[in-house]
């Protein structure tokens, strides 16, 4: 079983938003780092926005010149699935189980060692599915970072059926090591914060539908009552396709109740290929 002195090297999958600040995270914690993506464009535009998180804390002085270049030193931007043996991998891709269990499926074929720990950033998929049919599915462990995950202080450690006491406490321990403050949750709909915080979505946006307020006017009332971001802001930057799968799929796991019902507007938009600041356009223009 793998202690956490014995983790050297990190890998991880996905290099948009979410997987490049995990990857800023665990390069920082002085871990040897490869952020791997489909292309090696997409792969270096993770450095790339690494690379200007880092810039940002300097310009705050927080961070100095050389203590960037010592972080992108641990750094490797990588297209080549090969270069995924590490002794924890964590996926951020797309939120889908079909996708996500097939990586899992490949990463056991590829990663040699039983008791590497493979992590997935899901918000929403039950970790038990993502382990069947994977060997040795005890390693399989959920690391919920949220976004953005070189800020933002909580991950959830999920356990799903399989997921072995000692690998979950190991997760824990990491999440540590990397600046977070880490909670422990089984594996339930939507986890805590997601069964929770859904309703901040899914209220404003029948809100929205009701014509009861402009995103703009719930936004500014929210954030007036000491929420960081309004609803709509943070549904932009989330990503309007990803939340929209995570309503999905709560609505399903909680056998269609109303309350967690997916909304028409948010469907309308995202295929309109309006995605949030990702796609330059959203509830708001960017």
């Amino acid at each position: 079983m793998k202690r956490l002195e014995d983790i050297k090297r990190i890998a991880i999958i996905g290099a948009g938003v979410m997987g490049s600040g995990i990857a800023q995270l665990a390069a920082q914690a002085g871990y040897e780092t490869v952020l791997y993506d489909l292309t090696r464009e997409l792969a270096a535009n993770g450095l790339k926005l690494i690379a200007q998180n880092l810039d940002g804390a300097i310009e705050r002085k927080r961070m100095t010149p050389e203590g960037k270049q010592e972080i992108l030193s641990r750094l490797k931007a990588t297209n080549e699935f090969s270069e995924l043996v590490a002794d924890v991998v964590i996926e951020a891709i797309v939120e889908r189980l079909e996708t996500k269990s097939e990586l899992f499926s490949k990463l056991a074929l590829l990663i040699d060692d039983d008791e590497a720990i493979l992590c997935s950033n899901t918000s929403s998929i039950p970790i038990t599915k993502l382990a069947h049919g994977i060997p040795h599915p005890e390693r399989i462990v959920g690391m919920h970072f949220f976004n953005p995950a070189h800020l933002m202080k909580l991950v959830e450690v999920v356990s799903g059926t399989a997921t072995s006491p000692a690998n979950a406490q190991l997760v824990y321990d990491l999440s540590e090591k990397l600046g977070k403050e880490p909670v422990m949750t089984k594996d339930a709909p939507g986890f805590i914060v997601n069964r929770i915080g859904k309703m901040y979505h899914t209220e404003s946006l029948k809100a929205l539908e009701e014509k009861a307020a402009a995103a703009e006017t719930v936004d500014a009332l929210l954030e007036s009552c000491g929420f960081k971001m309004g609803p709509f802001k943070l549904i932009d930057l989330i990503g309007l396709d990803t939340n929209l799968s995570v309503t999905k799929y709560l609505y399903e796991q909680f056998h269609f109740e109303p309350r967690f019902a997916p909304s028409h507007i948010q469907q309308q938009l995202v295929d309109s290929g309006f995605l949030g600041k990702k796609s330059g356009r959203g509830f708001y223009q960017y």
